[in-house]
């Protein structure tokens, strides 16, 4: 049964150039986009290329999401993949997941989960974010590696310290939210206590939320949930979470010299996911992070250590509980299954999923000033990740023994670069890198539930045939980065580029073996429905990017607007072929393998002032992104490709008052996965209402998001898992697109003192 919802498609052709034509009316003047510039407090010099999100936009966006990565939604060339409620994964250009290189406060983390449900921004809440950077296409070669589509940089506040002379500095913040639409409520609290020499902070943050209700009359497919635990009509099952942040950072500093000891703990009991069969029951992340930072005569040198312990647990939500007798619906209430499956056989039998990751890694680099011209960037780098996935007995076919997905898996990276950064003249700035990997991957002998010869899934056979092969694998990776800046005169500069990046297969890429329906479906980390098989003998990905940026301006920067067009060729890109026959409108059970693909598409931004009057400024601000990606062996389209979409953002400021409309707009979503069998959306179009006031000490931020409770599906949220019995890769109806949220009003406060 196909319940997607029907929206009006829009002509977003037209729209991208009434947006073109607008910020393009000043153009004799010229105009550009580069967001707020990157501000260092000593230590390395700022990099060309990245994206700054600005403090006023984490501020004004903090009381309407939980969701870290939903702060990146306004720069140029990222959009959104839909998972859980605090975990949806960030793409530039088309390109998302491990794809891209995503560093909190310096340190790389990996997703331990075979659903990718605990990605690098989640263990970060929004009001944790101090400064938040983009490097889309040509990323420098010293915030790249092992990535192909880009790198993005989190990183809690730097330290303060008391003035000098002063006694001491004491200060913090207290913030607290609510959204009607899924009953979400949270709150945080940063405290900094300083002398001149010594920096104790603490921040913390709590957020939890029920089911969320789609706009317009989706209606669930089925009425089979847990007696007594019924989706209501408009009711999106699986998107309900509840998480906890807690950092606390040690600092010390000496003259020129800064030690630092940052503290991390997440516990997240649930987040349940509409896009996947399984549920996030319980994650704990406990980190350390250590750095020096000092600066020289001849420059500036960083150094970092870090551990990360992550445990995490899987299985069904309430809403995938299911009672499954003659009498479906009757009544039965179903057992707890968070150890275990319901010994009267009555419910579905639950299955425990469990991932241990641990990541260790140092870093050490340096900043050497040549000249007033050249600047040297060196460095090098190495982590350790391990990983242990298994999935407990539980009755229900899930058992006599444990089924080992990963065992003793093994991924260590090293890496040694060498960037230069050179002023060739007042107009030319040049940047040329070269950075070379070295990235070693390992898995232990793997077993099913049954080891019997006639055991379902043929898991005894795949098991043996696994366990013959050597596993250990080593990839030698070269990524180069050459970047010019052309400035033309004081309105116009253009930067371009060519970047050759690669990026190694993660462990479940490679060393997944199961293709037994039932396990191959709880390997999927793109929310498409379908089942997953490695391939230990993948290749890295090779991307091959040019890319250029038009960049018109005002002397003052008071008006701008931006073009960036790219192209980006990937050789052994890891897609999906049939791993037997291939069923179209139904989840398939599929393979990873390499092969080619070709990415190419334009952003555009900017903003413009309207004027000024009694009533305040205004001011115009807007967003086109277009990527088109293509599988060139098949011709199939890439998955999980957003449609050409528009943000245009009319802003108010008024005293204390900072208020703004934004019209989102999306194309309708047609250029799809076949092999995949990506599900089709209509076009669509919302209005959400921003405003804040700010006294001296409070702000207080309300608004309204998709005022007009439009009914539309999420282009890049996969298929709809959302409730029923999804341990059947079948027995769950095909062709439902994820609902987006319905109507929402959100409150929020912050107090600082």
């Amino acid at each position: 049964m196909n319940t997607q919802l029907s929206t009006t498609p829009l002509h977003l052709s037209r729209i991208s150039l009434a947006l073109a034509l607008i910020f393009a009316a000043p153009l004799a003047a010229a105009q550009e986009t580069v967001l707020s510039p990157v501000i260092v407090k000593g230590g390395a010099a700022p990099l060309p290329g990245a994206a700054t999100i600005d403090p006023s936009t984490r501020q004004s966006m903090s009381p309407a999401t939980s969701d870290t990565a939903s702060l990146l939604r306004d720069v140029p060339g990222v959009s959104l993949q839909g998972a859980g409620g605090v975990s949806s994964l960030p793409a530039i250009h088309g390109l998302a997941d491990d794809r891209l290189r995503v560093k909190v406060d310096g340190m790389d983390l990996i997703a331990t989960c075979p659903n990718h449900m605990n990605p690098p921004l989640s263990y970060l809440d929004p009001t944790q974010v101090g400064t938040l950077k983009v490097y889309a296409g040509i990323t420098p070669v010293s915030v790249g590696g092992d990535s192909i589509g880009g790198t993005i940089i989190a990183d809690t506040s730097a330290p303060e310290f008391a003035t000098p002379g002063a006694d001491r500095l004491f200060k913090g913040e207290f913030g607290a939210f609510y959204r009607s639409n899924n009953d979400a409520r949270g709150a945080s609290l940063a405290l900094t206590h300083a002398t001149e020499a010594f920096n104790v902070s603490y921040s913390g943050a709590i957020s939890q939320a029920d089911n969320y209700t789609a706009g317009g009359k989706f209606k669930t497919f089925t009425d089979t949930g847990r007696p007594g635990h019924t989706l209501a009509r408009d009711e999106v099952g699986s998107t309900a979470y509840q998480t906890g942040n807690h950092n606390l950072n040690l600092a010390f500093r000496s003259g020129e010299h800064l030690l630092e000891a940052r503290l991390g703990y997440q516990d997240m009991p649930e987040q349940r996911y509409p896009n996947q069969r399984m549920d996030l029951l319980d994650n704990i992340q406990k980190r350390v992070n250590l750095r020096y930072q000092g600066e020289f005569d001849w420059g500036a040198l960083e150094a970092r250590a870090y551990h990360e312990k992550v445990e995490h647990f899987m299985d069904f939500g309430d809403d995938k509980r299911f009672w499954y007798g003659s009498n479906s619906g009757a009544g039965v209430p179903c057992a707890p299954i968070r150890f275990g499956g319901d010994p009267a056989g009555t419910c579905a039998a639950g299955m425990p999923m469990r991932s241990e990751g641990e990541t260790t890694g140092v870093a050490l680099k340096a900043d050497i000033t040549l000249s007033r011209r050249d600047l040297l960037r060196v460095g090098g780098e190495f982590q350790s990740y391990r990983l242990d996935d298994w999935w407990p007995a539980s009755g229900g076919g899930m058992g006599p023994g444990v089924f080992w997905n990963i065992r003793h898996g093994e991924r260590d990276r090293s890496a040694l670069f060498a960037e230069w950064e050179t002023q060739l003249s007042p107009q030319w700035l040049a940047l040329f890198g070269a950075r070379h990997e070295w990235v070693r991957s390992d898995a232990g002998d793997v077993r099913g539930y049954n080891t019997a010869p006639m055991a379902g899934g043929n898991q005894l056979g795949e098991a043996l045939a696994f366990n013959v092969v050597d596993h250990k694998k080593s990839d030698t990776n070269l990524d180069l980065t050459a970047l010019a800046r052309y400035t033309v005169d004081a309105n116009l500069g253009i930067e371009f580029g060519y970047a050759r990046k690669v990026r190694s297969p993660n462990l479940y890429e490679r060393y997944t073996w199961s293709s037994w329906p039932m396990a191959a479906t709880m390997n999927n980390f793109v929310g498409d429905g379908n089942g997953y098989v490695g391939d230990i003998n993948l290749k890295p990905e090779t991307a091959h990017t040019v890319s250029a940026t038009f960049d018109w301006h005002a002397t003052d920067r008071n008006w701008e607007f931006k073009a960036t067009p790219y192209y980006t060729r990937v050789s052994n890109y890891i897609d999906a072929i049939a791993r037997t026959t291939h069923a179209p409108d139904q989840f398939n059970v599929l393979q990873f393998a390499n092969q080619s693909a070709r990415l190419y598409g334009v952003d555009l931004s900017g903003h413009l002032p309207l004027g000024s009057t009694a009533a305040g400024e205004w001011g115009l601000k807007g967003l086109v992104n277009y990527t088109n990606g293509k599988n060139r062996d098949s011709g199939d389209g890439l998955y999980n490709i957003m449609p050409l979409n528009a943000k245009l953002t009319l802003t108010h400021k008024l005293g204390g008052w900072d208020n703004a409309i934004e019209l989102v707009m999306v194309k309708g979503k047609d250029d799809l996965s076949e092999v995949r069998n990506e599900i089709e959306t209509d076009g669509y179009s919302l209005v959400n209402l921003r405003a804040s006031h700010t006294w001296k000490q409070l702000r207080v931020d309300f608004g309204v998001e998709n005022l007009f409770d439009k009914a539309y599906d999420l282009p890049t949220g996969g298929a709809y898992l959302g409730q029923g019995r999804t341990m059947s890769m079948n027995g769950m109806p095909w062709g439902i697109a994820v609902p987006g949220m319905g109507r929402s009003l959100y409150v929020g406060m912050n107090y600082k003192f």
